[in-house]
């Protein structure tokens, strides 16, 4: 009786999977976000511009589709109203060339339009820092710069992204909500009015900061934002997040205007685990890697950007110098195989659904393709133990193949209609 009720559930699912496999097989029209479909909301910063073309080529090779970078105000215009778009304007093409899509970030502030003040430090060193643009002239004039830019590389389907973390010191003298509600509204309207098919997205918070996000909902900027990303960093794994993406969802469909005919987007536009010496080894990383991708899809987050390409410095002790998944020379990190790895397993797949192994530290996810082709993710965020999950409907196949995070595979027997699986904290891949 228990394997006829299996047998039912499992064509329903797969009548289900048929018609995702159809949706799937719908072009993604330009100037949208991307689906939940591997690779394409698989994403990374950088921190360069001009040349690094072999650094393209790596994350080009790695599955990588995304590509988050500053777009500086002060460096792109430093007499007003004269644009210098070169450095980007080789970036975009080399990113162009790799079918990677840029998402700027348009920030910081400009001395040509903003007050600046004297900085003491200690009393041996001064400095003056710029204000962020706070007065009308200084917030329009980041306006026009902001549609000049989106006009100048309207080609390359830029994600625009307004600011970096304006909760934190990033804004400058202060986080100011209040300040940066009026820059994000006032650009994010500016760009749509030159190109309403436009992607803008913000406010790029640290953190889920619940008061600053209310103040800047309630203000109306969901009326012209095309998606809220937040920065989830954590000490904690990735699987920890999943109360905040659920009390985020419920605040931004709060605040969501009546006439929006889709649920507006969460991203995760940055987010990553460095490898410090005496804390998280490589391996770590790799595991964190690959399942922060799969956990935001899960739910719902079309983008998830990780941070960073490459480590910055060469000082194991130093969180900023260990953020990368590749080391100062390119050579690859533990997390860079492990994300080749994902993207190259379910390259083209869609995730349907979570799969019940009886037991909530346990992940299996269940991705289908537009030929009706089906692969299983699956890991623990417990401790290693054996499992089995419930395999096709018949006409089964004799062997299955499994994928470990580095790209080893072996073929296995069903044991009935079961998949038996070793689970440990690095996801596995099954597929017929």
């Amino acid at each position: 009786m228990a394997s006829k009720l299996l047998a039912r559930i499992l064509v329903r699912k797969c009548l289900q999977v048929a018609l995702l496999a159809a949706l799937l097989s719908q072009p993604a029209q330009a100037g949208k976000l991307p689906d939940l479909v591997i690779p394409e909301g698989v994403g990374i910063n950088i921190h360069f511009t001009r040349g690094n073309e072999k650094d393209l080529d790596l994350i080009a090779a790695a599955g990588i589709r995304v590509v988050r970078t500053d777009l500086k105000w002060d460096e792109t215009e430093r007499y007003k109203g004269v644009y210098d778009w070169s450095a980007y304007d080789e970036l975009a093409a080399n990113l162009a060339k790799r079918g990677i899509r840029p998402l700027f970030i348009l920030d910081y502030s400009n001395p040509l339009y903003e007050e600046t003040k004297h900085k003491l430090w200690l009393n041996i060193w001064s400095y003056y820092e710029v204000m962020s643009p706070r007065s009308p002239t200084s917030i329009a004039a980041f306006a026009r710069w902001a549609v000049a830019a989106e006009q100048h590389f309207r080609k390359y389907d830029v994600i625009w992204e307004i600011w970096n973390e304006p909760n934190i010191k990033f804004w400058k003298p202060a986080p100011a909500v209040a300040e940066y509600t009026r820059l994000a509204m006032a650009t994010c309207q500016a760009i749509h009015a030159a190109n309403p098919n436009a992607t803008v997205i913000g406010p790029a918070s640290s953190g889920i900061p619940w008061d600053f996000l209310e103040y800047l909902f309630k203000a109306g900027a969901l009326s012209c934002l095309d998606a809220v990303s937040v920065h989830p960093y954590r000490n904690s794994i990735p699987e920890s997040a999943g109360g905040d993406y659920i009390r985020l969802r419920k605040l931004v469909d709060q605040y969501t205007p009546a006439n929006h005919k889709e649920k507006i987007p969460i991203l995760s536009g940055e987010w990553g685990y460095a490898t410090v010496l005496l804390g998280r080894p490589q391996i770590e990383q790799a595991n964190f890697v690959v399942r922060m991708q799969l956990f935001n899809m899960l739910y719902g987050i079309p983008l998830s950007v990780w941070y960073d390409w490459k480590n910055d410095g060469t000082d194991r002790r130093k969180h900023e110098h260990n953020f990368g998944v590749v080391q100062t020379d390119l050579a690859p990190k533990s997390s860079y195989v492990a994300l080749k790895t994902l993207t190259t397993q379910l390259s083209g797949f869609k995730l349907v659904m979570r799969l019940n192994l009886g037991k909530s530290d346990d992940y299996a996810l269940l991705f289908m393709n537009a030929a009706g082709q089906g692969k299983i993710v699956a890991w623990t965020i417990g401790r290693p133990h054996k499992t089995r999950i419930a395999g096709p409907p018949a006409p089964r196949p004799t062997k299955m193949t499994l994928t470990t995070w580095e790209g080893f595979k072996s073929d296995f027997q069903l044991d009935g209609a079961w998949i038996p699986v070793s689970l440990s904290q690095s996801p596995i891949y099954i597929s017929p």
